[in-house]
């Protein structure tokens, strides 16, 4: 196998937490993203899932070093981006674009979409001045907008075409690496079909990586190679998209699937529910071994000391469970 595109050593980002008005000290620390390493290969859609607050927005922004890592490497083509200064990172982001969740708030609203496009082309210096309007022309076409539209300002957009402004936009800079972070969450469910057919389609004809985060396990499955599951900033399932839907190892991610809905009443009906009781933790105070086990149904004595590592439990599959061999 080629060596990866992307590639994640034990990335940690932790935020700490202050208290007091006029002598500040810190209380303690939220661990958003704790302890991950993971390999994106060339040409790979890996979907990350996860339910709200897991981390998987906040590792996203740590890939692309929106945020400051607080311990390990992120490795795009071998350039350690946690150690690159602002022109080295300038450089980087050519190779490394992010598709933001909500398009209304990352769109400026006092650019048009012909300026929001063409900004990164002037920045970045990639065509000449004289080429830039037929280079986003062509974008806006790529993504399915008319050179009609140009003009207009994101306000003046449904949700739908804001996206595709968004995406036309992370697409200027022909990257290697595409991160969309939860792009379909605030669309409607016939938009969001079609963002997810352009984003495959957009994968297959220019060879993207792709890391697409989302909540819904239902949307993930359509159009990923591999599927990583995220639970209080750690990966605890990784492996091939259909084997982590069909056979789900972990009891998270069996949780995950198992409120995934179907078309059929009747199968709906007769399909088992894994309901987890109580809420996820908290990541300012996260429990001793095994982060799972206050709502996990097969807990043991050992579950609450030792904190379970990623093991290999099948042909390209990864799980974090002390009794991976009991369910």
């Amino acid at each position: 196998m080629s060596s990866p595109i992307l590639q994640l050593n034990d990335v940690q980002t932790h935020f700490p937490v202050e208290s007091g008005f006029l002598f500040r000290h810190q209380t303690g620390t939220v661990k958003a993203v704790d302890g991950i390493t993971l390999s994106v290969q060339r040409g790979e859609v890996l979907g990350l899932v996860g339910e709200s607050g897991c981390g998987k927005s906040t590792l996203a922004r740590t890939i692309m070093q929106l945020v400051p890592t607080t311990a390990g490497t992120v490795l795009l083509e071998g350039r350690n981006l946690t150690a690159a200064s602002a022109a080295e990172l300038l450089v980087a982001r050519r190779d490394l674009q992010m598709i933001f969740q909500d398009p209304f708030a990352s769109l400026n609203p006092r650019l048009t979409v012909y300026a929001t496009l063409a900004e990164p082309l002037l920045v970045h210096r990639v065509v000449p001045p004289e080429q830039v309007r037929a280079r986003v022309v062509a974008l806006a076409e790529k993504v399915g907008l008319s050179s009609q539209v140009l003009e207009k300002y994101p306000h003046e957009f449904s949700g739908g075409q804001r996206q595709r402004i968004a995406i036309a936009r992370a697409l200027a800079l022909e990257p290697k690496v595409i991160i969309a972070d939860e792009p379909v969450s605030a669309l409607d469910v016939s938009i969001q079909a079609q963002i997810l057919n352009l984003l495959a389609q957009l994968c297959r004809e220019m060879n993207l990586t792709l890391i697409f985060i989302a909540h819904d396990l239902s949307v993930v499955k359509h159009i990923s190679d591999r599927i990583a599951v995220m639970y209080l900033g750690k990966i605890v399932e990784l492996g091939p998209a259909t084997d982590v839907i069909e056979r789900p190892r972990h009891p998270y991610t069996q949780a995950l699937v198992s409120a995934i809905p179907q078309l059929d009443p009747d199968l709906q009906r007769s399909k088992p529910r894994l309901v987890l009781a109580g809420d996820p933790p908290s990541p300012l105070q996260p429990p001793t071994g095994c982060a799972f086990h206050p709502r996990c149904p097969h807990v043991q004595a050992e579950c609450r000391t030792t904190n379970p590592l990623l093991q290999v439990a099948g042909p390209q599959r990864n799980v974090a469970c002390l009794r991976l061999n009991e369910i």
